[in-house]
């Protein structure tokens, strides 16, 4: 699935640090280690001062799309509800890949021990 830049920025509005993290706390079981992992590297580059603008405005426009209550599959689908958000997530990664520094993949991964207790880290890439 890929999905677009132009889609991306039409999710931008969607984007909220409390939408973000409600979205999370609601859906991080059922979306999945993958997923949430991507949307944190995402956040915690978002927060990052060494971010520059257009790259905070590629992450919003991912960010808000994950968050955004309609999309291109819907999140409710057992199984394939989360593949265009991870293609959405992924897509903005690989644009902002330089900005996914050791220490944004680290808070992203004690984030996600804190949630799911211990990870394979090798299923997280």
């Amino acid at each position: 699935m890929n999905v677009s830049e132009k889609e991306l920025k039409k999710h931008e509005s969607d984007y909220s640090d409390s939408a973000f993290w409600d979205k999370l706390k609601k859906f991080a079981k059922k979306a999945g280690v993958k997923v949430v992992y991507k949307a944190l590297q995402l956040y915690y580059a978002l927060k990052s001062p060494i971010t520059p603008a257009w790259a905070k405005t590629v992450i919003i426009g991912a960010l808000g799309y994950f968050i955004a209550p309609i999309d291109l599959i819907p999140d409710i689908m057992p199984a394939v509800g989360w593949t265009d958000d991870l293609a959405a997530l992924g897509a903005a990664l690989v644009t902002v890949k330089l900005y996914i520094t050791p220490e944004v993949k680290s808070n992203a991964k004690d984030q996600l021990k804190s949630w799911f207790g211990s990870i394979n880290e090798s299923e997280l890439d």
